[in-house]
């Protein structure tokens, strides 16, 4: 069982930055390729960015392409999300998800929010405009 909680968010303003973390319990973290969704109100959960066991590969959904950087360091079982350029409409709960290290992850599973076996609680981010 992997455990994930998520930190960092809060209230910004359009054009503001945030770091947002995410620290797993499982001390075989290496094994896992992680994820970010968001959920906005009224919306579905939606992929934001992903990442492989060692950093090597990583991938973002279009709409923050060149604003948001994930990032991992597993000597501290965390997870990263920078957001930068924040706009209104990425106001929504950042979740951090768990799946493990495959080649599925590869071929497209890492932007399916059923292919992740572990979620955190997740962190608000409300950005005004």
């Amino acid at each position: 069982q992997v455990q994930l909680v998520e930190s960092g968010g809060g209230l910004v303003q359009a054009g503001d930055s945030l770091s947002l973390s995410c620290a797993a319990s499982e001390r075989t973290f290496v094994r896992y390729a992680m994820g970010w969704f968001r959920q906005a109100p009224g919306k579905e959960r939606e992929f934001v960015a992903a990442i492989n066991w060692n950093g090597g590969s990583t991938y973002y959904a279009d709409s923050v392409k060149g604003r948001f950087t994930i990032a991992r360091d597993n000597a501290r079982n965390t997870v990263y999300l920078q957001v930068n350029s924040l706009k209104p409409e990425d106001t929504a709960v950042y979740y951090c998800a768990a799946q493990p290290e495959r080649g599925t992850f590869y071929s497209g599973s890492y932007y399916l929010p059923s292919r992740y076996n572990y979620w955190g609680q997740g962190t608000q981010v409300t950005v005004s405009s």
